[in-house]
C-alpha cells in the first residue's frame, strides 16, 4: 500500500516535517522515495518506512536519543543482541538515575509547598528558593 508522506505522518501521529527531519537524519529506510506517476510527481512511502517511523517513535518514548536509535536500526539489520542488551541496560540507568532525581524535586517541591502554606507574611519561601 503505497502512501504519501502526509498518509505515513498521519500513520504515525506525526507531522510531515517530523518524517522529513526522519530523513534528513537518515533514519528512514530510503530518505528519498521514488516518485510515482499515481502520485502525480509526489513521493510513496510503504509498509517498509511506516513501521520505520513507528519503531523510531516508540524507541523515543523509552528515552532513546536519535543517534541512538540509529544505532538500534543498525543493529538490528546485524542481530548483535548482546550490544542492542547494553544500550538497553544503559538507558535503564539513565531513567534510574532520572527517576531519582525527579524524586529529590519533588520532595524538596513538597517541602517547599508546606512551608509557603505555613503563613501568608513574607516572601514565599517556593519563589525565594528559586532566587538562590
Amino acid at each position: 500500500m503505497a502512501m504519501t508522506i502526509s498518509e505515513l505522518a498521519r500513520s504515525a501521529g506525526v507531522g510531515v516535517e517530523t518524517v522529513r527531519f526522519y530523513q534528513r537524519r537518515g533514519l528512514l529506510i530510503d530518505p528519498r522515495p521514488s516518485r510515482t506517476p499515481a502520485a502525480k510527481g509526489g513521493r510513496h512511502y510503504g509498509e517498509p518506512e511506516r513501521r520505520r517511523l513507528s519503531f523510531i517513535r516508540k524507541a523515543q518514548r523509552a528515552g532513546f536519543t536519535l543517534a541512538e536509535i540509529a544505532d538500534l536500526l543498525a543493529l538490528d539489520a546485524g542481530e548483535d543482541r548482546s550490544r542492542v542488551r547494553a544500550m538497553a541496560r544503559d538507558r535503564i540507568s539513565s531513567l534510574d538515575r532520572q527517576i531519582a532525581e525527579l524524586g529529590e524535586a519533588r520532595s524538596a517541591l513538597e517541602r517547599l509547598a508546606r512551608e509557603c502554606e505555613r503563613s501568608d507574611a513574607g516572601p514565599c519561601p517556593i519563589i525565594e528558593a528559586f532566587e538562590r
